[in-house]
């Protein structure tokens, strides 16, 4: 059986629209504390330590299952790591307002509580500069759907409007490098090659 240790609506949509069958649940991390304890590792390792978290602790659960744990990250040029806005969206997009950030989609797979298989992908993101009534507008709009979403935003809805450049792989901005995943799966029999 193949486990998505994640209840992300976009990863569960992503493995569906492939024709993936799998199973999602939650990994149960607390990641705010996981990230404090972590906070000396850079955008990537981040992601991956985090990814690989969340599939051994889900494997552990369900021995014999392949589990897939993923995680991302949003990493500023200055080395910054930022997190889902919450209520500070119009800030955190004031901050992004006009640079460029990276994005690091990493996903670990894991058999009976050891990963046996990873890969990190990254996108470079540049944000368009902001006026101030359209990032009003934006977060009256949107605010409540992509507070929950690293940099606050869906690419795939209206917050493709704040940039004007990206550099990387779709997949691995909504938060799953998909093609890696499908090549590996078939790999291991998971799926026809």
């Amino acid at each position: 059986m193949l486990v998505l240790a994640s209840t992300s609506l976009a990863r569960r949509t992503m493995l569906e629209a492939a024709g993936v069958t799998h199973v999602a649940v939650a990994a149960g991390v607390d990641e705010e504390a996981t990230k404090a304890a972590l906070s000396h590792l850079g955008g990537r390792a981040l992601a991956d330590a985090l990814a690989e978290l969340k599939a051994v602790k889900v494997s552990l659960r369900r021995p014999g299952d392949l589990v897939l744990g993923c995680d991302q990250t949003l990493e500023c040029d200055d080395g910054r790591l930022l997190d889902k806005p919450g209520d500070i969206l119009g800030q955190q997009l004031r901050l992004l307002s006009g640079t460029t950030h990276r994005l690091h989609s990493a996903v670990v797979a894991a058999e009976n509580g050891r990963p046996v298989w990873r890969h990190v992908e990254r996108a470079k993101m540049t944000m368009r500069v902001l006026s101030e009534d359209f990032i009003a507008d934006y977060c009256a709009a949107e605010g409540e759907s992509v507070g929950g979403c690293i940099g606050g935003y869906r690419i795939e809805g209206r917050g493709i409007q704040l940039f004007s450049r990206i550099e990387g792989d779709h997949f691995t901005i909504l938060g799953l490098p998909l093609l890696p995943v499908l090549d590996w799966l078939r790999v291991r029999g998971v799926l026809p090659s």
